[in-house]
């Protein structure tokens, strides 16, 4: 398929898959070498390039590996180019089983019964993921990672479907693996921080924020430390990545400008310990 193939049958089937959102996606199946579009039973979500939003595929590419790097569990995804050379990205379908058939998952528009994916808290997420889960201390520790690291990458478009529960083979009820995960910032540069509350805040978010927020998860201080010392010596590591992704020189410099910023916020700043008064 060419680019302008993808983006024909996206509109087509708009409206006909489970999978929603401005970005033109494709579900689609694998059929020997060949990718073919399918309106149920996809094993794989495919997004072309688009107009709106340059290098939007290599950007969400980038972001993921990064993500997997810090220890979040990601789908197997990438990039490849279509027949006419533009880049697109493939991720695989994480609801479905490997003999073909579809799990149980439903985000959190969905489990919070919301009309308004942007309407909310990550808190009100979390708590909703230690009622909900099989595994409820270590899924809101993974949940804190996972806004912990979108704050980071300059993510400030991470709503209410962007996080769900999905019920395993065994039966058990999950947080799900990570996704959507991009750099919005560098294509909406006047975004606040987070399009969810943390601390009652969508912007100008604090290591005292982070604090806050994993206290209320009811995250022991010295896991949340832990978390936060993780990803603090990971710095290095996700510009490297950055460097060695496919974005072009000026989106690679405008990115690792937001990381930077966001990094010295949570760890180059630390509340500083009160000056005794001579």
């Amino acid at each position: 398929m060419s680019h302008g193939d993808v983006l024909m049958k996206a509109q087509e089937m708009a409206g006909r898959m489970s999978i929603s959102g401005v970005q033109p996606k494709l579900s689609v199946s694998r059929q020997g070498s060949h990718l073919i579009p399918v309106t149920s039973g996809g094993q794989f979500i495919l997004k072309p390039q688009t107009e709106r939003f340059p290098l939007l595929p290599q950007n969400e590419n980038l972001c993921m590996i990064m993500a997997g790097l810090m220890g979040i569990d990601v789908p197997p995804h990438g990039l490849f180019d279509l027949m006419d050379g533009s880049p697109a990205y493939l991720i695989r379908r994480f609801d479905r089983t490997k003999d073909g058939g579809k799990l149980r998952c439903e985000d959190f528009v969905q489990i919070l019964g919301e009309d308004d994916k942007y309407r909310g808290s990550m808190e009100r997420i979390g708590k909703k993921i230690r009622e909900l889960s099989s595994v409820p201390g270590l899924d809101v520790q993974l949940f804190f990672e996972r806004v912990l690291l979108n704050f980071l990458l300059g993510n400030g478009d991470a709503h209410l479907k962007d996080f769900s529960m999905l019920e395993t083979d065994d039966g058990d009820l999950r947080l799900s693996p990570a996704y959507d995960i991009v750099c919005s910032k560098v294509v909406i540069p006047k975004e606040t921080d987070c399009a969810l509350t943390v601390n009652g805040k969508h912007d100008k978010i604090t290591r005292r924020d982070f604090l806050t927020f994993g206290d209320g998860l009811k995250i022991p201080p010295k896991v949340v430390s832990g978390i936060l010392d993780r990803f603090s010596q990971g710095h290095s590591t996700v510009l490297d990545e950055m460097r060695h992704s496919r974005l072009s020189a000026d989106l690679q410099e405008k990115v690792q400008q937001i990381v930077e910023e966001r990094y010295q916020r949570l760890f180059g700043h630390q509340d500083p310990t009160p000056k005794q008064i001579p």
